[in-house]
């Protein structure tokens, strides 16, 4: 084996440089990009989620109105949440203040 001038020495050593630096610009371009990936992924299970609640809140939304466009459904919702009574009906009135006085 013949010995290394230094001008070799020194091109061996610029082209180790070089690749080792261009392997570190590449590792750091692909962990960033890997970083980008993973928080997507993660992104499009939460968003995935949100789809599928949004989906049954349809469902039951769509229930609903199927209920309601009938006239007894109407009625019935009327009802429950404006306290409306029909003919026949027999209202108690409660008082709240004696409820609790057990005196």
């Amino acid at each position: 084996m013949h010995k290394k001038s230094k001008r070799e020495k020194k091109r061996l050593l610029l082209i180790i440089v070089t690749i080792i630096t261009l392997l570190g610009v590449l590792v750091g371009s692909v962990y960033h990009d890997w970083q980008g990936i993973l928080k997507n992924r993660r992104l499009a299970r939460e968003l995935d989620v949100n789809y599928k609640n949004l989906l049954e809140d349809e469902e039951k939304l769509n229930t609903e109105i199927a209920r309601l466009s009938e006239s007894e459904g109407l009625i019935d919702y009327a009802r429950e949440n404006f306290l409306l009574s029909t003919e026949g009906d027999i209202i108690i009135k409660w008082n709240k203040k004696n409820t609790n006085n057990e005196s």
